[in-house]
């Protein structure tokens, strides 16, 4: 395919979509700075892969190229936000998704991490989300707590163990947080 004709496609074609991808990249992407760049890069992909054929559905590859490249983004940084894991699915373009049921169950196991998140005590939730959540090491968690890397240990071993304990205790019983 030749330069003038991919350019017309993409004219066509994708431009048309930005305002729906800027509202996707700020809904998903928690650095609202990195967006406009965000965008850029996925122009670049779409063009690159529209060089040897253009896809058939305009407005899914662009979008499975977003979720694609912010996936990818969040790997790189090590940062995986329960937000970003739940709301990825907003996006209503036929992917390759799992089945309704996968996400249900997916979502429901989310709902209950959260839910088990905001029963353990502060200083437990504080230092799981930073470590588990956020990526940060022992000591960036002990500056942010204002405590030594032992003291974070601690809050780290015994919310991670309330948590296990709370996800994986039976319907009936009443997990109780440390």
């Amino acid at each position: 395919m030749n330069a003038a004709e991919v350019e017309a496609w993409f004219i066509g074609e994708v431009l048309p979509l930005e305002p729906q991808l800027m509202q996707y990249l700020s809904h998903n992407w928690r650095n609202k700075s990195d967006i406009a760049d965000l965008r850029q890069e996925i122009y670049a992909l779409v063009c690159e892969a529209a060089q040897g054929r253009v896809p058939d559905h305009a407005r899914a590859f662009v979008f499975k190229t977003a979720r694609n490249l912010l996936i990818n983004r969040m790997r790189r940084e090590q940062i995986v936000p329960i937000e970003a894991a739940s709301d990825l699915e907003a996006l209503n373009v036929a992917l390759d998704a799992p089945s309704p049921e996968r996400s249900a169950i997916a979502r429901d196991e989310l709902r209950k991490l959260q839910a088990a998140l905001d029963r353990l005590p502060p200083r437990c939730r504080e230092a799981v989300i930073l470590g588990r959540i956020e990526g940060l090491s022992g000591r960036e968690i002990a500056s942010r707590m204002g405590v030594n890397e032992s003291t974070v240990s601690i809050h780290l071993a015994n919310g991670i163990r309330a948590l296990s304990n709370m996800l994986n205790a039976a319907p009936g019983d009443v997990g109780h947080a440390p």
